[in-house]
């Protein structure tokens, strides 16, 4: 979907492309306008636009949003055809709940008279799935050990533990409001852009980002936009494009905003960001939008702030310059970076300064660790012992192919770290300098070096130690030349198939998510 933003101080009016991303935020301090410029991107937008807020469903019952598409609507509309629903219930929240409960007295009805209709030939038929149905899953996969009843047309709620019972009003803020947003997006027109008030407000921290990843895959259909002054709300949202609202002229109807860069480095807004958030920080590598690392790391690391900072060397110096400054603010920094060609002694001196590099050679390699492609093709019922044989067979014979070209590769970093490494002593004079210079290439000895790694390398080769392989192995094309998606029952042959589909096991945060973040955190050896 292609959005027109509110016009700029100065006269120029941008237009957005949601079509990748299907999130925008919306950021800005209280006072700053970013509600004007919400309410005014919802009136552009007609009946297209969605609103919700937790805040107005649950204590503004005397509010009414008129907007055609709105609940509020509907259940007037409703009202009017309705021999059942009653016509003096108030609140957004409570319309919402009476609309779910109408649908499935109706849906109930037409099931048994089709039934009926139909000559009850006592094959029982599968009684049609409702809003509700799908409303109290996701509640109670929210909030485990719940349950929910319908009662005489009421809605009661209790745990799994007890026999009490109680309506609605007993539920705390933050269950209400989990309820209303999952509802009441089922209500959203098809293809909308769904307003969201304050997305983060009555909830959990822990609860946010899984709460608004089903939202988003259930109403996948339709754009999300955040209204916040969060700034830690916008990193849950990885792959949304964020709008910094600095100002507002109501006169003039126009405001003073930004698109908050991806991330170019520990700058003030970056650095800002991370201190909303409260949390430790994680610092990867990446574009922040559309690289690998800032998709998959904040599914793995959950309870860390990841921002992405472009390249390894930003993300070691950053790591260190927030640590420096711990005294401030109090939280804690690390960071990752691939670990390429770098050797145990690189490895083991990064990760005593909080930079964590993974036993694998580079972020594509993560997504071929054998407890990774065992768990995918078990989740799309193939036999995991075969469809990893046929992986390791194929990376295996990659490698031997590669083996002569990757070890040059690896002499390369080597002799260039050392050099970099012994240039860098203290000479009396340039007759000792070019001494040092010309002993240099007899005392690294390039061949030697290069002779080591293919021994190492064909070691690995004839012992199968597909493990070592992918610490070693830089190869980006490895995912599609293995053919990995194909060998886990992916539908399509497809790198982008494969990585998609296990971020959506993780976003889905059930068995196998588990199991592939467990197998993640070990190549880092956090587990």
């Amino acid at each position: 979907m292609k959005l027109i933003l509110p016009p700029r101080m100065g006269g120029n009016t941008p237009q957005v492309d949601t079509s990748d991303t299907h999130q925008l935020i919306i950021i800005g301090a209280n006072g700053s306008g970013k509600t004007r410029f919400a309410n005014k991107m919802a009136a552009d937008l007609g009946p297209k636009a969605f609103r919700m807020s937790a805040l107005k469903a649950l204590y503004g019952k005397e509010q009414e949003d008129t907007n055609e598409s709105s609940i509020d609507s509907l259940y007037h509309e409703v009202v009017k055809k309705s021999g059942i629903l009653r016509e003096d219930i108030k609140g957004e929240f409570e319309r919402m709940l009476a609309l779910l409960i109408n649908e499935e007295m109706l849906n109930l009805i037409s099931y048994k008279y089709k039934r009926d209709f139909e000559g009850g030939d006592g094959k029982k038929a599968a009684l049609p799935a409702t809003r509700l149905d799908k409303m109290i899953k996701l509640w109670q996969q929210v909030f485990p050990g719940n349950k929910v009843l319908i009662e005489s047309g009421k809605m009661l709620f209790g745990r799994e533990s007890s026999d009490d019972r109680y309506s609605s009003s007993k539920l705390s803020a933050g269950e209400r409001a989990v309820m209303y947003y999952l509802g009441a997006a089922m209500f959203a027109p098809p293809g909308a852009a769904i307003f969201v008030d304050s997305p983060d407000m009555f909830l959990h921290p822990t609860s946010i980002r899984s709460l608004w990843d089903r939202i988003e895959q259930m109403r996948s259909d339709c754009i999300f936009i955040y209204i916040t002054h969060d700034l830690s709300f916008a990193t849950t949202r990885g792959e949304g494009l964020t709008v910094w609202v600095k100002s507002c002229d109501p006169t003039l109807g126009e405001w003073d905003y930004d698109f908050l860069p991806s991330a170019e480095g520990l700058n003030d807004e970056v650095y800002l960001a991370i201190l909303g958030a409260r949390k430790p920080v994680l610092f990867i590598e990446g574009d922040g939008v559309n690289s690998i690392d800032s998709k998959l790391y904040p599914l793995i690391f959950k309870e860390y702030t990841v921002k992405s900072l472009g390249g390894c060397d930003k993300v070691i110096e950053s790591t260190r310059t927030f640590n420096s400054l711990r005294d401030f603010h109090n939280l804690d920094a690390f960071g990752i970076v691939d670990r390429d060609r770098r050797d145990a002694g690189e490895v083991e001196y990064l990760r005593r300064r909080k930079v964590f590099v993974p036993n694998v050679a580079e972020i594509e390699n993560i997504f071929m660790i054998e407890e990774v492609v065992r768990t995918v093709a078990s989740h799309f019922h193939k036999n995991e012992d075969a469809a990893f044989a046929h992986v390791k067979k194929a990376i295996m014979r990659l490698f031997e192919v590669d083996l002569r070209q990757q070890a040059l590769q690896h002499t390369r970093h080597k002799v260039k770290k050392t050099v970099e490494h012994r240039i860098d002593g203290k000479f009396a004079n340039i007759n000792k300098l070019e001494e040092h210079i010309n002993d240099l290439c007899q005392s690294i000895n390039p061949r030697g070096l290069y002779e080591e790694y293919c021994r190492n390398f064909r070691s690995y080769i004839q012992k199968g130690d597909y493990a070592s392989v992918l610490m070693v192995y830089n190869r980006k094309t490895m995912l599609s030349e293995s053919h990995v998606a194909r060998a886990c029952g992916l539908r399509r042959d497809d790198k982008d198939v494969y990585i998609r589909a296990i971020l959506n096991i993780l976003k889905e945060d059930r068995g196998d998510a588990q199991r592939i973040r467990k197998a993640v955190l070990g190549v880092f050896g956090l587990q």
